[in-house]
């Protein structure tokens, strides 16, 4: 018998072809949210067992193919990711349209589909109910926060520049280890928003790991972003999220 050996064309495709194949090893799935039914993104890592899950909140642009390689990421590291459709099938081609999808998002309508994401998730026989967490960028950052404050039993969320909850009755219904990742230049969510946020957080007693990057504006994490993406801060703050979601869910 002949010895298969790759030859460098063939192993120059299957180095461009196996990641796309892994990007896009994704289920649609549907569960119900309320009277209406919500959509998502199902990733699943190859190992058996009952898994940590991690419900992953899109940006004002939609699902995206940034948001899906986010959710693949967290499938590779051994989670059951579910990357939350929020707009149901719309994704954004421009700030403008982005911004229409947004407004056009009730917030309870938002937040209802991820406390029913959340939900969904436990009931799965591959998923550890005792360890879900979330993570969300820019309006999902926001999301991630208000799912906090929505369903106790979230262990840990990851908040990277999103809208911070102010009300100390809401503060005080967050159980989850918190961490976020902000800009110093952010015009949004100014760094006295981020220290406000974390002494009412310290007030009530509860944990949480904020970091302000000075140079860096909105939406910094996503290469996406021609004008504000900062690399070194960006793999800094998915490094940080990755460990952080790693300490809290892994047993």
């Amino acid at each position: 018998m002949k010895n298969k050996v790759l030859t460098p064309a063939l192993f120059l495709l299957l180095s461009l072809v196996l990641p796309c194949i892994a990007l896009h090893a994704q289920s649609p799935v549907t569960f119900p949210s309320g009277d209406d039914t919500a959509h998502g993104f199902l990733y699943l890592p190859s190992s058996s067992g009952a898994h940590p899950a991690v419900v992953v909140i899109q940006e004002w642009w939609g699902v995206n193919d940034w948001v899906k390689e986010q959710a693949q990421h967290f499938a590779n590291e051994g989670y059951v990711a579910l990357a939350v459709d929020l707009y149901r099938g719309k994704v954004a081609t421009d700030a403008d349209m982005a911004h229409e999808l947004m407004r056009g998002l009730p917030q309870d309508r938002g937040v209802r589909d991820l406390t029913s994401a959340v939900a969904w998730l436990e009931h799965r026989p591959d998923v550890d109910p005792h360890r879900i967490g979330a993570i969300g960028w820019c309006m999902g950052g926001g999301y991630a926060a208000q799912l906090a404050v929505a369903d106790s039993n979230l262990k840990a969320v990851v908040i990277n520049y999103g809208s911070l909850p102010t009300d100390k009755t809401a503060l005080g219904q967050i159980h989850a280890a918190v961490l976020g990742n902000f800009g110093g230049l952010d015009r949004g969510i100014t760094p006295d928003d981020v220290h406000a946020f974390q002494a009412s957080m310290q007030s009530l007693g509860k944990s949480t790991d904020l970091k302000i990057y000075p140079e860096a504006g909105h939406a910094f994490e996503n290469p996406g972003n021609a004008t504000g993406y900062r690399a070194a801060d960006a793999d800094d703050a998915q490094h940080r999220s990755h460990q952080f979601l790693a300490s809290q869910l892994h047993p």
